[in-house]
């Protein structure tokens, strides 16, 4: 074989070495081996889901990457967690840190920094790690479902108290539509809602009774041929009668004035008086058949004596 045959295949050899030592090399460094880094140990009750390689994520960026899981003596599982530096200053003392099991879904470790103020998480600390199973809380589920179903079961039976309930509701929707209606159910009976329903026709024709008679009043007192209007009329006559007397105690005045004067003619004067006497008489009697027509016509009234001046 030819010299430069084989330094050519030992060039290609070392090449190719050279090129699988930079690839691992540029591997290396793209998963951060060669970048500074400061460890965080995370104390969990088990590691289930926990592989090498996962990922620690703060506001869901990746701040750490988990190198190792061993067990501790005390049982708990260690989560060794390399962080780089440059993203360390998101990890504070009071930072806290869960371990995340989804129904659907891998794993997932996160860190919460509620004060970014607060010293920066030591290199080497130890946290607890707050672990959220949301399959834990199947066992629950299905245990309240199943209690659910069961009361829902005891509700819709025959003899729960729902369907007692509900006939309860049906046999009042009927008393509502029957004959009585609202009276019905709420006296509870038929006789005493019939009872009732009696009470109020009687006072139904006793108001009609009662307009009735007012109407009839009315007429006796306003009517045309009522005591109002009759009244009204003797009113009248009274008053013609008063006037006529009137005139003639005029007259009586008149004549004693002459009496006075005329003191020489006194049988003449006593001739008159006696006429005189005889009108006024004539007069009172007049006045007192009127007075006795209105207290036959008005009862109201029992002072029937006339006062004379």
């Amino acid at each position: 074989m030819p010299a430069h045959v084989e330094a050519k295949a030992t060039a290609l050899l070392v090449l190719m070495l050279l090129l699988v030592l930079g690839a691992v090399a540029f591997v290396l460094y793209a998963r951060g081996a060669f970048e500074p880094t400061q460890r965080l140990v995370l104390l969990a009750d088990d590691s289930e889901g926990v592989v090498v390689g996962m990922d620690l994520t703060f506001s869901g960026f990746p701040v750490g990457r988990v190198r190792r899981i061993e067990l501790a003596p005390d049982g708990n599982a260690r989560i060794l967690i390399d962080v780089p530096r440059k993203d360390a200053h998101w990890l504070r003392s009071s930072s806290m840190f869960t371990l995340v099991r989804g129904l659907v879904g891998n794993t997932s470790i996160r860190a919460y920094s509620g004060i970014l103020t607060d010293p920066p998480l030591p290199d080497g600390a130890v946290r607890k790690v707050l672990v959220g199973d949301a399959t834990a809380e199947i066992p629950q589920l299905v245990a309240a479902a199943k209690e659910l179903v069961q009361n829902l079961t005891r509700l819709t039976a025959t003899d729960s108290a729902l369907s007692a309930g509900l006939g309860q509701v049906q046999a009042l929707a009927e008393k509502l539509n029957g004959p009585r209606g609202a009276l019905g159910v709420l006296f509870g009976n038929e006789a005493d809602a019939a009872r009732l329903i009696g009470t109020l026709d009687r006072t139904n024709a006793l108001l009609a009774r009662l307009e009735a008679l007012t109407g009839h009043a009315d007429r006796q007192l306003f009517g045309a041929e009522g005591l109002v209007p009759g009244t009204q009329v003797t009113v009248r006559e009274l008053n013609a009668l008063l006037a006529d007397a009137r005139n003639s105690l005029k007259k009586v005045d008149a004549v004693l004035a002459d009496a006075q004067t005329i003191a020489g003619n006194t049988k003449a004067a006593t001739a008159d008086l006696g006429t005189l006497r005889a009108e006024v008489e004539a007069s009172l009697r007049k006045v007192e058949s009127l007075l006795n027509e209105v207290n036959r016509r008005w009862p109201f009234a029992r002072d029937t004596e006339l006062k004379l001046p």
